[in-house]
């Protein structure tokens, strides 16, 4: 959101909530696609894609709950 009485770029907790949200849903396609592609040395879900799409996940729940949040300033 651009406020233009004062010319700055304002973050708003939704824009926030829907970067991170983006941000965890790529990192979990990543994480599969990695697994789908047999880059890994593991049969399955390796330690560092288990770690991946955890954070991943963190990142999903916490951007959800910040888009109901509305126009208020991050």
């Amino acid at each position: 959101m651009i406020d233009m009485q004062r010319k700055k770029i304002v973050v708003t907790k939704r824009i926030m909530g829907i970067g991170l949200t983006a941000a965890g849903i790529l990192g979990m396609v990543v994480a599969f696609a990695n697994d789908v592609l047999g880059r890994s040395d593991f049969q399955g879900i390796g330690p560092r894609q288990l770690m991946v799409i955890i954070l991943a996940g963190i990142l999903l729940l916490v951007g959800l709950s910040l888009i109901p949040l509305g126009d208020r300033p991050a």
